[in-house]
């Protein structure tokens, strides 16, 4: 890994070690001179360093001053000290978290930066953004949905149960049973939250409160709230209990508070949830974009800096994304033509979408079929490493479909991080709800995106990465991060891969999907299109099914802006791949490049394209 800001502060000490003649006095005098400026130097040094380490020290204090106060962010990363709460959701804590973002924030400008090191430098001035940021965009903080068909507690709280709440002693089910008994008065601040929301005119359109009361339902139905099969709650709690060596009456016990519980606590604070929601949902409107929130259009500019970490206004995404759909098209009809279709690139669209080949069956066996030939694209990419990378990621990948509790309105695929300590490997999410949405052509570019060499490989990476504090380790720029994922996607067909037509055609299609989306979140959020302008767009832009099409534009509508990070991020990965092939030309090593990417946790894209300019001016000299 090359280190990008070097501090030059080497020394040279001649040692007298004979006797001085009068002719070599001036010698001698030389390197008394010498000794004493490389003592100097060394002090010099020193104070460096210690500047430095004090930097580090304060980054990490920070850090976990934040992580301590988010139980839920401790289960995520693996720590079990507050295990039996949630998270304050309440305007207190809010108040309470910018005050502390403001007193770090003095804390961070008290370190000198010119005597950081070039890590920590990089370190000062990410923290600092970041706490500027933060305070800066305190006054947005009601500016979005807390509960939605993409996100939200109604549905984070049971998928954290079940995906990191892990129980390997009988304090560990304990404070799970304490979990379950304090969702009430999480779900109150909740509501509370969607009210005050709803008095400044921040309501979620229509169509999300059925997703939502319909997946707060889910959770609740089934053994023991009702006389179905078990409920995803208990089947998870009874499985988790008997992975533990305890006499029967304890596990009876514990299986008797847990169900006390899902009974007592649960169910009434779902149900209450489920009433607030309903209420908030009266006063739904249609209207999609965030245009319509207060100062809604500063809003969603300011929404998208935050995101492509760039100065791109929104109509500059707007024509990337047009300009990008016209490319890719006509890239797909090389492929139309190597597959000897007939006719026009919206005909094959349909074509596309409509081949029965190209989808597994909606049985078990279908969806087994389909998690088994993903894991094997990943395990064949993962033999192709070397050529590619220098560092590999330690932790583990497996492949999962989403939860039946969630898949209903959750996105297609995703991936979620190793746990801290590595304990608990990463996992590329298939949602295998609808076979149809997941057409065969399009499996190779997503288990790439999702898992190897996309997502699992950037970010364990990045959490694996040594000397540098764990805000970058476990921080993200939406840009960078997404940008990787895409780019990624396009890698392996660089080394081969994507040997059938189709699923180069499916690789195409998803870049596609990302270009269309800067067309269409801008399209909402800024020139007021409608939902079903979006849909439309997508419909006759891409081979997707409508269904994909109608998914993604209501989470455009949920997540201003967060879905052009994709497209700006590879489009600027790959800027900085060809500036570098070009500058150094045989001097240029496609694994260091991706070392340098990799190799400092994600930042923002300026940074980065700092980092590649640094990393070619050291190659050149080298």
């Amino acid at each position: 890994m090359f280190e990008y800001k070097k501090i030059a502060l080497a020394v040279s000490l001649v040692l007298m070690t004979t006797a001085c003649s009068d002719a070599s006095k001036e010698e001698a005098t030389t390197a008394k001179a010498e000794s004493q400026t490389a003592t100097t130097e060394n002090v010099t040094q020193n104070a460096e360093q210690t500047e430095s380490e004090k930097a580090n020290k304060l980054f990490e204090e920070i850090f976990m001053e934040n992580v301590m106060r988010s139980p839920m962010y401790q289960s995520y990363l693996g720590i079990k000290e507050d295990q039996d709460q949630w998270d304050d959701i309440s305007e207190e804590s809010a108040k309470e978290e910018l005050a502390l973002q403001k007193e770090h924030l003095e804390q961070v400008k008290a370190i000198d930066e010119s005597k950081l090191d070039g890590q920590t430098k990089i370190s000062w001035m990410l923290m600092k953004q970041n706490l500027e940021n933060e305070i800066a965009d305190f006054k947005w903080r009601h500016h979005n949905y807390p509960v939605n068909q993409m996100f939200g507690l109604h549905s984070s709280v049971a998928s954290l149960l079940i995906n990191q709440h892990g129980i390997s002693e009988v304090d560990d089910a304990e404070d799970y049973i304490a979990r379950l008994n304090n969702l009430p008065g999480l779900f109150e601040q909740l509501a509370e939250n969607l009210e005050l929301r709803a008095e400044k005119g921040i309501i979620a359109p229509k169509f999300v409160y059925p997703y939502v009361i319909s997946d707060s339902k889910n959770i609740i139905t089934g053994a023991p709230f009702d006389d179905g099969e078990p409920s995803a709650l208990w089947e998870d709690f009874s499985k988790k209990l008997e992975g533990l060596e305890i006499d029967e009456s304890q596990h009876d016990e514990l299986m008797a508070s847990a169900r006390q519980a899902m009974l007592e606590s649960v169910k009434p604070a779902y149900e209450n949830l489920i009433t607030a929601v309903e209420g908030i949902a009266e006063q739904a409107t249609t209207k999609d974009g965030a245009w319509k929130f207060p100062s809604g259009e500063e809003f969603y500019n300011n929404a998208l800096k935050r995101t492509t970490t760039t100065d791109l206004t929104a109509e500059e995404i707007h024509q990337i994304g047009l300009s990008e759909v016209e490319r890719i098209h006509e890239q797909m009809r090389g492929i139309m033509e190597e597959v000897g279709y007939e006719g026009t690139l919206q005909e094959f669209f349909v074509y596309m979408r409509k081949n029965d080949d190209f989808i597994y069956p909606n049985t078990e066996e279908g969806r087994k079929r389909y998690l088994d030939e993903a894991t094997a694209y990943i395990d064949n990419m993962r033999g192709r490493l070397d050529e590619l990378f220098i560092n590999k990621p330690k932790a583990d990948l497996i492949v999962k479909a989403v939860e039946p509790f969630r898949e209903k309105s959750a996105g297609k695929a995703f991936y979620q991080q190793p746990s801290m300590d590595g304990s608990r490997p990463g996992t590329y999410y298939a949602n295998l709800y609808d076979m149809a949405s997941m057409p065969t052509y399009q499996m190779e570019a997503l288990a790439y995106h999702e898992g190897i060499p996309g997502h699992h490989m950037q970010i364990a990476i990045q959490q694996e990465l040594e000397g540098i504090p764990k805000f970058r380790r476990f921080g993200r720029y939406t840009a960078y991060s997404e940008g990787w994922g895409l780019y990624t996607e396009k890698l392996p067909k660089e080394i081969g891969l994507y040997q059938d037509p189709y699923s180069d055609f499916g690789r195409l299609a998803m870049e596609l999907w990302r270009a269309v989306r800067l067309v269409v979140d801008t399209g909402i959020h800024d020139k007021k299109w409608t939902r079903e302008e979006g849909i439309d767009f997508y419909v006759n832009n891409t081979p997707n099914a409508k269904a994909d099409a109608v998914k993604m534009v209501e989470r455009h509508i949920v997540m201003p802006s967060q879905a052009t990070a994709y497209k700006i991020g590879m489009n600027k990965i790959l800027e900085l791949r060809e500036k570098a092939k070009s500058e150094l030309g045989e001097k240029f090593d496609i694994r260091e490049f991706h070392d340098v990417v990799l190799g400092s946790g994600p930042v923002p894209l300026n940074i980065l394209e700092q980092f590649i300019n640094d990393y070619i001016n050291e190659k050149k000299a080298s």
